[in-house]
C-alpha cells in the first residue's frame, strides 16, 4: 500500500475507538488546567499503541508529549487541546480537537520507520483562557519544530481564519459604605464606578478599530441592598486584530476606569493579565492541508470573511513557528457557534466525530507530505520568513 492508504487504514480501524475517546472527554468536561482524566485517557490511549508518553511537559501537570519518527531531520508538532468551558462543557469542540491530533498521531505511526523526520504529539491544556500553549513554549516545548498544527470545529469548513490579539483587563473599585435609605450621600458607591466603566467603553466602541472587541461582565455587584457597596469589580476581555493595536486599546479601556472611579470618588486598583497574540496563518502548509483534505472528497475555502473571529493561544505558537489552524464544519452553516450549548450538543454528534476522522486523515497526509517534501519545507519557511499573513 502506499503511505496514504496505510496512514488512512490505520485511522479508519481505530475510527470506533477515537469517536468512544473523545465522546468520553465531552461527557466528562474539565476546566483549563483541570484536565486530568482526558489527559490521562488520550497518553494511555497513545501508550497502549506501544508509544512512550511523558507526562507533565513543561512544569504543566496535565500536558504530555510523545514522539515518532527519525530524530535529527524535520520536525511536526500536533496539538491537542482538551480544556472544557465553565457550566456549558466542550462549547468548543476541544473533545473533537483530541481526538483529531490522537488520530493523525496514530496515523502516522504506522508509517514511522518511512517518515523524512520527526512527529510530536503535544497535549496542550489550558487554551480557554490560561494560555498553556504560550506556557509550553516558554517551557521550550517548541524548540526545533518546524511546523505546528490541529484543526478547530466550526459550522462550515475553512483552511485559515484570523484570531484577534487579546489582553484581560480587571478593574476593582473600593469605594466608601454608607446606609443606601438613611445617608446615602455620605456614601461612595464602588457599584456605580463599574456601571460608569461599563457606559464610559460603550461610548467608546464608535472609535474602535474594524474587527476590535471589548467584552466584559461584573465580578463583584456589591453586597448588600441596604449599603452603598464599597467593594466593586468588573473582567474585561480586549481584543484588536492585531498585537500592534492592542496596546492603544487597553490604555483606551483603562482611562474609562480610571475616569469612572474619578467621577465616583472610588479608588481603583487595575491588574493586567497578558492574552493571546494573533493568528499568522502559513497558508503554504495551510494549501497543503487543503490538497490532503481534497483528496479525502471535501473541499474547503481559504477563509470566509463573513465568520467573526475570537482568540486563541495558537495564535503565540503561530508567531514562533509555522502554523495552521484550519477549521471543519460539526453543524449546518450557521446553525449554532462554539460557545453555545447547541455547539456542544454537536461536537459529540455523529458529524461531529466525522469532521475529526477527516481532520485526523488530512493533518496526517499532510504531515507526512511535509516531512518528505524539501521544496514544501522550502516554501512554507520562505513564507514564514517574509512575515507573510493572510489579512482578512
Amino acid at each position: 500500500m502506499s503511505a496514504f492508504e496505510t496512514i488512512v487504514s490505520a485511522i479508519d480501524a481505530r475510527a470506533a475507538a477515537l469517536a468512544e475517546l473523545a465522546r468520553k472527554i465531552h461527557s466528562n468536561p474539565e476546566l483549563r488546567f483541570e484536565e486530568k482524566q482526558a489527559s490521562a485517557w488520550l497518553a494511555d490511549t497513545v501508550e497502549q499503541a506501544g508509544i512512550a508518553v511523558e507526562r507533565g511537559v513543561g512544569g504543566l501537570p496535565t500536558a504530555f508529549r510523545a514522539r515518532i519518527g527519525r530524530s535529527g531531520g524535520p520536525r511536526v508538532a500536533i496539538l491537542a487541546e482538551y480544556d472544557a468551558l465553565p457550566e456549558i462543557g466542550h462549547a468548543c469542540g476541544h473533545n473533537l480537537i483530541a481526538g483529531g491530533a490522537v488520530g493523525a498521531f496514530l496515523g502516522l505511526a504506522s508509517v514511522a520507520k518511512d517518515l523524512g523526520g520527526e512527529v510530536l504529539l503535544l497535549g496542550t491544556p489550558g487554551e480557554e483562557g490560561g494560555g498553556g500553549k504560550i506556557k509550553l513554549l516558554e517551557a521550550g516545548a517548541f524548540e526545533g519544530v518546524d511546523a505546528a498544527m490541529m484543526f478547530h470545529p466550526l459550522d462550515r469548513d475553512l483552511l485559515s481564519h484570523s484570531s484577534l490579539a487579546s489582553e484581560w483587563l480587571s478593574f476593582s473599585f473600593t469605594g466608601r459604605p454608607s446606609h443606601a435609605a438613611a445617608s446615602p450621600w455620605d456614601g461612595h458607591s464602588a457599584l456605580s464606578a463599574v456601571i460608569q466603566t461599563f457606559n464610559l467603553i460603550d461610548s467608546q466602541r464608535v472609535h474602535f478599530r474594524d474587527g476590535s472587541r471589548v467584552h466584559g461582565f461584573i465580578t463583584n455587584g456589591g453586597q448588600a441592598v441596604n449599603i452603598i457597596p464599597e467593594h466593586a469589580a468588573c473582567q474585561f476581555s480586549v481584543r484588536a486584530p492585531r498585537v500592534a493595536y492592542l496596546g492603544e486599546l487597553v490604555e483606551r479601556v483603562q482611562d474609562c476606569a480610571k475616569a469612572a472611579a474619578l467621577a465616583t470618588r472610588a479608588e481603583l486598583a487595575i491588574e493586567r493579565r497578558a492574552g493571546y497574540r494573533d493568528m499568522k496563518n502559513n497558508m503554504a502548509l495551510a494549501h497543503a492541508f487543503g490538497d490532503a483534505l481534497a483528496g479525502l472528497g471535501r473541499r474547503a475555502p481559504d477563509d470566509d470573511p463573513d465568520v467573526g473571529a475570537g482568540s486563541t493561544d495558537m495564535g503565540d505558537v503561530s508567531q514562533e513557528v509555522p502554523s495552521i489552524h484550519p477549521y471543519l464544519a460539526i453543524c449546518g452553516r450557521g446553525e449554532t457557534m462554539c460557545h453555545e450549548h447547541a455547539f456542544a450538543a454537536h461536537a459529540a454528534s455523529d458529524q461531529g466525530v466525522a469532521a475529526m476522522l477527516d481532520a485526523a486523515r488530512a493533518m496526517a497526509l499532510t504531515t507526512q507530505r511535509f516531512l518528505s517534501d524539501a521544496d514544501l519545507r522550502a516554501t512554507v519557511r520562505a513564507e514564514f520568513e517574509s512575515g507573510c499573513q493572510r489579512q482578512t
